[in-house]
């Protein structure tokens, strides 16, 4: 698909803060922006930093709370703040061992994850519990999305384990409903990295899916019960790398994604350590595509 008219050029977010020189993803904004959690990882270890906004900086980041022993990644914060969702290869019950991740036909020892769950209490976060095993039926389970109403998206490896496919589960009367695969996700080709928007009117998701060349992102829309065909988001915001781990900021009409994709510098300019191939945190308002779905949606009968 060619791109959206007046799509604007994706630039890096917080370089040398936030985009450091290690690998830099998914960002979990609180609601008013000011705090952002994110997955800093260096080969097989991952730990969830924070860093705080003052005086339009951002903060040195410090190792969150509740991570730092195991391998935690990917966080998710709910829409109201109340709670975070993210992800663990720490062991399901005391004294056990890290969680091994089975996905994409390999076996990745200690590569694991289940989805655990911190409530906000006071100016803190509580213990972690981990969700429950309708969620975790994978310990290769990752990347929540948290949408208003407490439901649940995700990825886990589809019946061929090949490739992740997305769920869904709903949040019900305050327990979770049985996972479902999102339509438009059906396991041929791998989907992952869900960003749902609070109402789930929309999802942005990165896919190996034609025209992709390694991961590429997505947008698919959601009128009533439908979804519609994702959307390639194009060239200006795709890379001929790899573009993943999308999420969204707290106006929850900004892009926030990870990618290997290097800086346009100017003649002359030395390279920033911060910009060295791994991935860095990337930001591109979706505009044009939430302005273009709603022109073309039908008009409401009087």
């Amino acid at each position: 698909m060619a791109d959206t008219p007046n799509v604007a050029t994706p630039a890096v977010f917080a370089p040398g803060v936030i985009s450091g020189p290690a690998h830099d993803s998914a960002p979990a904004f609180a609601p008013d922006g000011n705090t952002v959690y994110f997955s800093r990882s260096e080969g097989k270890r991952s730990t969830i930093l924070v860093s705080h906004r003052q005086d339009g900086r951002w903060s040195t980041p410090a190792t969150a709370p509740f991570s730092g022993q195991w391998s935690d990644m990917e966080a998710s914060m709910s829409p109201d703040g109340r709670f975070l969702v993210f992800i663990s290869n720490r062991p399901k019950s005391g004294g056990g061992k890290p969680l091994d991740g089975f996905f994409m036909g390999r076996s990745f020892p200690g590569g694991g994850g289940n989805l655990w769950m911190v409530r906000c209490e006071g100016d803190g976060w509580s213990a972690p519990v981990r969700l429950p095993d309708a969620i975790n039926r994978s310990d290769s389970t990752f990347a929540p999305s948290v949408a208003a109403d407490g439901t649940l998206y995700f990825m886990r490896p589809a019946d061929d384990p090949k490739h992740f496919r997305l769920y869904r589960a709903a949040f019900v009367h305050g327990a979770y409903q049985q996972p479902q695969p999102l339509p438009f996700s059906d396991g041929t080709v791998t989907d992952v990295d869900p960003a749902v928007a609070p109402d789930e009117s929309f999802v942005v998701f990165g896919s190996s899916r034609p025209p992709a060349r390694q991961i590429d992102l997505f947008i698919a829309f959601r009128d009533g019960e439908h979804w519609g065909t994702p959307i390639h988001l194009g060239d200006v915001v795709n890379s001929a790398g790899s573009d993943a781990e999308a999420r969204l900021g707290p106006d929850h009409r900004t892009l926030y994604f990870a990618s290997d994709r290097l800086s346009e510098l100017a003649v002359g300019v030395t390279r920033a350590d911060w910009d060295n191939g791994k991935y860095n945190i990337w930001q591109v308002p979706l505009a044009s595509w939430l302005e273009a779905h709603a022109k073309a949606k039908p008009a409401a009968s009087p």
